[in-house]
């Protein structure tokens, strides 16, 4: 099957509103459940469905965005950056990728292999740390990609 750039771009766009809406979805989740017995109640249902779609989506994310990096030529100004405006931009977004696909693996590990248990306060710590990491990147990594859209 073959994937035109416009084909990849909407994969890309539909994957990046999963994927943010989603956290901000369970950001606000997590500050309006202050209960911890509604937590217990809530989470372990929806984590875990929540968990394998953010999954699905980040991966989706990441093969349309190598797709398009590589249609637009913008590995090359990742290697080799210039300081132009789309350079920084692409440098700056894939640094924050990075991080965030970072953030995410760590929090999915934890979230799977604590879903429905205690957790020890490095986990409590890691999960929700990495969690707020991977909510306010979401932020930064989306202005980049307006740049980056803005440009080309």
């Amino acid at each position: 099957m073959h994937f035109t750039k416009e084909v990849m771009f909407h994969i890309h766009l539909i994957m990046a509103i999963s994927w943010i809406g989603g956290s901000v979805f369970m950001f606000v989740l997590g500050i309006a459940l202050r209960d911890k017995k509604a937590q217990q109640e809530v989470y372990p249902h929806v984590g875990p469905i929540f968990g394998w779609f953010e999954l699905f989506s980040l991966i989706a994310l990441l093969i349309s965005g190598f797709y398009l990096g590589a249609y637009y030529n913008l590995f090359d100004l990742l290697l080799h950056p210039n300081h132009t405006r789309i350079s920084d931009a692409i440098v700056k977004k894939a640094v924050l990728v990075a991080i965030l696909s970072i953030a995410t693996i760590i929090h999915f590990i934890i979230a799977y292999k604590t879903n429905g248990k205690e957790r020890t306060p490095m986990q409590n710590f890691l999960s929700r740390s990495s969690s707020m990491l991977i909510f306010f990147l979401n932020l930064f990594v989306m202005h980049y990609a307006i740049i980056l859209r803005d440009i080309l």
